[in-house]
Order: C-alpha cells, then structure tokens, then sequence
C-alpha cells in the first residue's frame, strides 16, 4: 500500500460503515473501508430482513450488505481486505498497522468495527445460524409466530429476548446454566412473572437439531443439579478409563439429556464490541469496550478525527437502520471536521 495519507479510513464493512462509505464518497472524500475478518458483519448472518425500510417485501442480509457496497464503491469507496492490528492515534496524521503488514496513514477515521455476538459452542450452531438460530430478537422474532422457542442465556439481554419474543411465539423457555439469574432485578421480575415464559434452571444447550432447508427443529438439553453441566460432561470425557471406573457417581450428580421440540433458538449472551485495536489509544471505551462518544448525541470521540458509527458505540438498539443512521451521521461529522481542520492548515501556512 502507498504511502499516501488519505483524507479518511473506516474501519468495518457493516451497515454502519458501508453507509459511512457511501456518503464520504458522495463528498469526494475517497474513503478506504477496511472490511475486516468478516466482510459485511452480522447482517450476513441474517437470511431475511424484513425490517429495513425501503424493501416491504424483505430482503436477505448478504444481499443488503453487496448493493450497499457496490453502491459505495459506484461512489469511488476503496474496499481492503485487512484488519487493524494496532492504531497510533496520538497524533495526525492517524497510522493504522494492518494484517497485510501494511501501514496505513489517514486524516480522519471512522470507527464501524460492530459487536460480534457470543455463541456457546453448541453442535451445529455454524450451520443453523441464520436459519432458526439467532442472536437477535428484534430482528427475527416475528419470523416464530406460533412456534416454541427457546433463549440462551440468564443475563439482561436473554431476559429483553425472552420478553420480546413473548410477542410473538407460542411458548418461550430460558435455558440458564445455574439456578439464579444474573439480570438485573427489574429485568429478572418481569421475565420470572411473565404468563409465557418458563425456565429451565442449570441446564444447558448441547446441541441443535434441523437443516437449513428445515431450519431448527430441536434441541439437546442437558442439565445438572448444581448447574454447569457442559463443564460436568467435559471433565467426564477428560477421564481414562482407569478413573471413571474409580469415580462411583452418587445420586442426582449424573448429566441428564433431554431432547426438545422447538421452532427457534436465541442466544442472549451478550455482545463483545470489536475494540481490542483501541484498547491502548486515547480513545474512550466503557468497561464493556463499547466505544464512548462526546455527550453520547454525536459520532465524534474525545479524540478529534475519531468518529464511532454501529453497535461498536451503540449496545442498546443494535438495528441495521440505526447503524446505517449513525454511519451516515459519522461521514458528515468527518467531513465537517475535515473541512475545518483544512481552513485551519491553510491559514496557518499563510504568510504573515
């Protein structure tokens, strides 16, 4: 890569960049997008989004995401390939070192990296996610009316899926590693007192049934009486013979299995923000890694020339439409600081 210094960089190729790369190349910026390790983000993951406005009769995430970048690049957007390894952002211009080995210098940056959500390792979540598994609620609960589903997950966010998803299914069941949850005590009451919702305490998923013609069909539960039972099983397996022989297992300490008919699986364990490149740079994250923005109303950081746009800033709604808003919101904010920082440079080189 040359060593030129670009006006501005943005790093992601989410909906929220992607719509950050459209108006920063309408502005002539010519913006390089850094695509990361997963082109597209999460909105790949989804195979209908009915959602979006503009498209009443939905439309598939992949194919959302590939016009949002043809019509980026129609725009003369510069798309990479790459991930940024470490960012040096104490002075400008910014120098990116990426995972090509390239050093890459820019003006300004946006910063549209997204949250990946956690899975839990159970067997055929890569193949179903997208057709039956999810980690979004809002965006395909209304695809499971009528249908029994289950939530992942004993924290705030199981408890905001469960509840949504009361909207819309026939049954809905918590399935929590331990006895007790962690949300907090409002979240916890509602979900507990709700009609539709029921628990199923130290239990855990192992695996999941279906096909992607069929989409999710089933579920394996296992469950223990004191909780963790994936864990129970793996130190079970770990054994040799010689020490399972050794080992007399007492009441009501066996792993059961259990398998259940369901229509949905949702994961809500929560979302990590992909800011492990900011994590020694003056930019400010909350103790979750979510990027922090100045007043939490604008896209600009405490660092000038830095903008947050997506779910790397924003943990609460995690929509498309409110990524693309704040991606767009964050190439006129660089543009507008780009502007004045260009007044600046030219009055300063002025003669006296």
């Amino acid at each position: 890569m040359s060593a030129e210094t670009h006006e501005l960089v943005v790093v992601g190729s989410g909906v929220a960049g992607l719509s950050a790369a459209v108006y920063a190349a309408r502005a002539d910026l010519e913006p390089v997008v850094l695509e990361g390790p997963e082109p597209g983000g999460q909105l790949t993951l989804t195979t209908e989004v009915e959602n979006y406005l503009g498209f009443p009769e939905g439309i598939g995430g992949m194919e959302l995401i590939q016009r949002g970048k043809e019509q980026a690049e129609a725009f003369g957007a510069e798309f990479v390939h790459a991930t940024v390894e470490s960012a040096a952002l104490e002075d400008r211009p910014f120098a990116l070192e990426l995972s090509t080995g390239d050093t890459l210098r820019t003006r300004a940056l946006i910063v549209a990296t997204g949250a990946s959500a956690r899975w839990v390792g159970a067997e055929n979540e890569d193949e179903l996610m997208g057709y039956g598994l999810s980690t979004c609620a809002t965006c395909d609960g209304a695809f499971h009316r009528g249908d029994d589903v289950l939530v992942i997950g004993g924290g705030d966010s199981a408890m905001e899926e469960a509840l949504f998803l009361a909207k819309f299914a026939d049954s809905v069941t918590v399935v929590h590693r331990r006895d007790e949850l962690r949300a907090s005590e409002i979240m916890a009451r509602r979900a507990l007192e709700h009609e539709q919702i029921e628990f199923r305490w130290n239990a855990e998923l192992l695996e999941i049934h279906g096909s992607q013609d069929e989409g999710v069909t089933g579920a394996t539960l296992v469950s223990h009486p004191d909780g963790h039972p994936t864990e129970r099983l793996e130190e079970s397996a770990s054994r040799t013979d010689a020490e399972s022989r050794a080992v007399e297992p007492r009441d009501g300490e066996e792993v059961e299995r259990e398998e259940v008919d369901v229509g949905g699986i949702f994961y809500g364990v929560g979302h990590v923000p992909n800011t492990a490149f900011l994590e020694d740079t003056p930019v400010p994250l909350d103790e979750d890694g979510h990027l922090l923005t100045e007043d939490g109303m604008t896209t600009e950081t405490a660092v000038p020339g830095v903008f947050g746009a997506g779910d790397v800033m924003d943990p609460k709604y995690r929509q498309a439409v409110t990524a693309a808003g704040t991606g767009s919101m964050a190439a006129l904010d660089a543009e507008g600081w780009l502007d004045q920082e260009a007044a600046e440079r030219l009055e300063a080189s002025a003669p006296a």
